[in-house]
């Protein structure tokens, strides 16, 4: 499995807030879940998204936008003005999207005037909002800036718009087919960031691009626990052991083990967090004989014991 399949693993759209909204301008959005991640997909119109450090990001017909949370933003019709309108001038439309509330339905028709339709100049827009449920979707979020927005072509944008409209004029499998659409969104919009981030793309993500590094990293993250040296993850590459061990501390800033270490602790530190495993089982798994050699390593690269970590942690 690919580092980006891994931390993608268990990110799934169930019980996350999916919108339809179609609104003429001009509103205000206030986005008030504090979500750790939320998707914007932009079909048509467009706006002004306002971050809580004072950025601004213009978003258009085939933009999606990724916010991490968990600060409250807004999203605005039109070009952002921070006067008050004009005498003539008609005060925005305010709604709020907050479905992680108890009890929420978060239905088009409870959003105080957003819904779903076909007005010629409105903007209409698909929200997904996402919780994190396992460490390694942590690790994701560190991997992204505080906002991205990646555009999409027209014709892509037209049959996203279809799709969600399929899915709400079906009463049976809606809800599921909403929710692998957004899952699939989130992919695809990732993929594109990372390869359009060049330098800022994580390290591991550029490895994947690297016919010498990539069947490594493969191997690596799928059997992080296998008795991994710089001669075997060599030959998965079909090089040299020194040819390898050079691009590789070329390309991802560290040598081969010292990688394979890290991925080794951040495995430990998922199962320590997520599972009720033995520390021995723990060591085993991330390529440890025994678990005090796995605690000496992990004290090591982490500051405490697997022990004082899982406390930590729960």
């Amino acid at each position: 499995m690919d580092p980006l399949s891994k931390l993608l693993s268990g990110i799934r759209a169930e019980g996350a807030v999916v919108t339809h909204a179609v609104m003429p301008a001009p509103w205000t959005i206030r986005f008030a879940d504090r979500a750790p991640l939320t998707m914007i997909t932009v079909m048509r119109g467009g706006g002004t998204l306002l971050l809580p450090d004072g950025d601004r990001r213009t978003l258009e017909a085939g933009d999606t936008a990724l916010v991490r949370g968990p600060g409250d933003f807004r999203l605005v019709s039109g070009d952002f003005d921070s006067g008050e309108p004009g005498a003539d001038a008609a005060a925005p439309a305010e709604y709020e999207i907050s479905c992680f509330a108890v009890d929420s339905e978060c239905a088009g028709e409870e959003l105080g005037g957003i819904h779903w339709g076909s007005d010629a100049d409105a903007t209409a827009l698909m929200v997904g909002a996402y919780r994190t449920s396992f460490r390694r979707h942590e690790r994701l979020l560190r991997a992204l800036p505080a906002v991205l927005v990646v555009r999409e072509d027209y014709e892509s944008c037209g049959w996203y718009e279809s799709a969600a409209a399929s899915a709400v004029l079906q009463s049976a499998g809606s809800q599921a087919m909403m929710d692998r659409l957004l899952d699939w969104s989130l992919v695809c919009t990732l993929r594109t960031w990372f390869d359009q981030a060049g330098p800022e793309a994580p390290t591991w993500f550029r490895g994947l691009a690297d016919p010498v590094i990539a069947p490594a990293l493969q191997s690596i993250h799928t059997t992080p626990g296998a008795p991994w040296t710089v001669a075997s993850l060599a030959a998965e590459a079909g090089v040299s052991r020194a040819l390898f061990a050079k691009r590789f501390t070329a390309v991802m800033g560290q040598p081969p083990l010292a990688y394979l270490t890290e991925s080794r602790m951040d495995e430990a530190e998922e199962l320590l967090t997520d599972t009720d495993l033995t520390i021995a089982r723990i060591a085993t798994s991330v390529g440890y004989a025994d678990p005090f050699g796995f605690s000496a390593a992990f004290k090591r690269h982490r500051g405490v014991s697997p022990t004082a970590f899982r406390t930590s942690a729960a």
